[in-house]
């Protein structure tokens, strides 16, 4: 599996991937990840990175915003999965291990669990999303986002899903909230939601949701990703759509269970 970064290498970050990155190397099953540089030279890739044969960078010559570098960084994956994850989180140690388990042994597309925010001192508080625990059939998980307003159905860097979905539902193009809109692979195909954190969202003064003015634009993001999921999940339900009425799945013996390639 790829783990797909984004990161403008800034000084007040550059810890917390650090801390991002000891979380993978933790993990027991075979992972990649490509750090898509936004910006940034390579040289200020912190040291360990730099010395992670399974770490490989996409330096992008000039600033994009996080939405553009996610998605030049789909080129780079050569997995049959992918999960998201921002510069300054960390994952669970069994997070790729317990979804890739489940996905695999269901033959579904994807597998996401619960996050938890980490606070300054260290602790965490558990954030259970609005999506029941299960297996959910491509487009059930669209139902559990009410309106715009209210709280996303499932966490985006949570999800663990096969490639070629990610691609077809990849970041939006926004300059905030583009990570709503990736919850778009749950529409492609079933998935399982389960009832354990994998992933750690860090709070801190300088994450963006935290930057003045971001408010300006949280309602106008919120609202293009929820038209574009209810959309997306309507024309993947229209009968008028060619292969709209097949569910999407793939047989069980697909040759990718915890091989080296994950």
């Amino acid at each position: 599996m790829t783990v797909v970064i984004a990161s403008r290498l800034r000084e007040d970050r550059l810890g917390y991937l650090t801390a991002m990155h000891a979380s993978l190397t933790r993990q027991s099953v075979p992972w990649e990840a490509v750090i898509a540089l936004d910006g940034a030279s390579p040289d200020r890739l912190p040291a360990p990175l730099a010395a992670d044969p399974r770490v490989r960078t996409l330096a992008l010559p000039r600033p994009v915003g996080a939405a553009c570098a996610r998605n030049l960084s789909l080129t780079q994956v050569r997995t049959p999965y992918v999960n998201w994850a921002d510069d300054d989180d960390e994952f669970t140690d069994d997070a790729m291990s317990v979804r890739l388990n489940a996905l695999e042994s269901a033959g579904v597309g994807w597998c996401a669990g619960w996050s938890a925010d980490q606070h300054p001192d260290g602790s965490t508080t558990l954030w259970r999303c609005p999506t029941p625990p299960g297996r959910h059939e491509a487009g059930d998980v669209w139902t559990y986002w009410k309106s715009p307003a209210d709280t996303i159905p499932i966490g985006p860097t949570t999800i663990l899903a096969r490639t070629d979905l990610v691609r077809a539902a990849p970041m939006g193009g926004l300059v905030q909230g583009e990570d709503y809109c990736a919850i778009g692979v749950t529409n492609l195909a079933p998935g399982i939601l389960l009832p354990v954190p994998v992933y750690r969202y860090r709070k801190h003064a300088g994450q963006m949701t935290a930057q003045a003015g971001y408010e300006q634009l949280e309602a106008a993001a919120r609202e293009h990703a929820w038209q574009y999921g209810r959309s997306l999940r309507s024309v993947l339900r229209d009968p008028r759509v060619v292969g709209s009425a097949i569910p999407w799945t793939f047989p069980r013996d697909h040759g990718h269970r915890l091989d080296t390639s994950a």
